[in-house]
């Protein structure tokens, strides 16, 4: 069973992303509510994938990927974000996410990205 550590500013997102991946075999480690945090969390719980926003207080998502990019040079981190504009897309998968997921997402597009890694 996959460990998912999940870090979005938005409660209700995280809840609906935990509800969604445990319910489909992942098993939810933590969650965070910035990128700091995150990053904190990462480091303490070593999970198998992170999901993580882009938008957020304290830390962005593109910081907070490129510090757990440099703890752990092959960590898996999904980006799912409301700002799926190229640019965003490109720097993300730049800096080394291994996929990215635009919010509204449907269930089966993240299990079909999270089952890749």
């Amino acid at each position: 069973m996959k460990r998912i550590l999940i870090v979005d500013d938005s409660a209700f997102m995280r809840l609906s992303l935990k509800n969604l991946l445990e319910g489909n075999g992942y098993e939810v480690v933590g969650e965070a509510e910035n990128g700091l945090v995150g990053v904190e969390k990462y480091k303490e719980l070593n999970p198998d994938i992170v999901t993580l926003d882009i938008t957020m207080p304290e830390m962005d998502g593109l910081t907070a990927l490129n510090e757990i990019m440099q703890f752990d040079p092959n960590a898996k981190v999904v980006i799912v974000s409301a700002m799926g504009q190229e640019a965003n897309v490109r720097q993300a998968v730049l800096n080394g996410a291994s996929n990215f997921i635009v919010k509204p997402f449907t269930t089966e597009h993240v299990l079909r990205a999270l089952d890749r890694l």
